[in-house]
C-alpha cells in the first residue's frame, strides 16, 4: 500500500510527465499521442514505473522504444519543473499499459 507521500509524488510525475509528452511529441513519441495512464513510485522515491497508452500509431513498441531511448531527456525535463519538490528526480522506467487494448478485445468477444 502506497503512502501518501508516495501518492502525491505519483501524481505529480504523471502530471508533468503529460506536459513533457504533449509538448515533446514529435521528438520523443515520433509523433504519436502518448497519454500517462499510472505512475508508481517506490517507496524510498528512486524508482518510478510510467505506464503509458500510445493512440496514433500502429507500431506501439517502436514508439515505446523511442521513449526508454529518449530518457535522459525526459527526466531532464521533469528535473526542471519538480527540482522545488524533490531533492533527486526517481529514475524511470517505462511500460506498455495494454488495458485498454484488452478491454477493447474482451468487449468484442462478448459482441460475437
Amino acid at each position: 500500500m502506497a503512502t501518501i507521500r508516495q501518492e502525491k509524488i505519483s501524481e505529480l510525475i504523471q502530471q508533468e510527465l503529460s506536459i513533457i509528452f504533449q509538448k515533446e511529441a514529435r521528438n520523443i513519441c515520433l509523433g504519436a499521442m502518448v497519454s500517462v495512464t499510472i505512475v508508481r513510485v517506490a517507496p524510498d522515491l528512486s524508482i518510478a514505473k510510467v505506464y503509458l497508452s500510445i493512440f496514433g500509431y500502429k507500431d506501439k513498441k517502436a514508439v515505446l522504444e523511442s521513449v526508454k531511448d529518449n530518457k535522459s531527456k525526459v527526466k531532464f525535463a521533469l528535473s526542471q519543473v519538480i527540482k522545488k519538490q524533490l531533492r533527486k528526480t526517481p529514475d524511470l522506467n517505462f511500460y506498455l499499459d495494454d488495458s485498454l487494448d484488452y478491454a477493447m478485445e474482451i468487449e468484442q468477444l462478448l459482441k460475437s
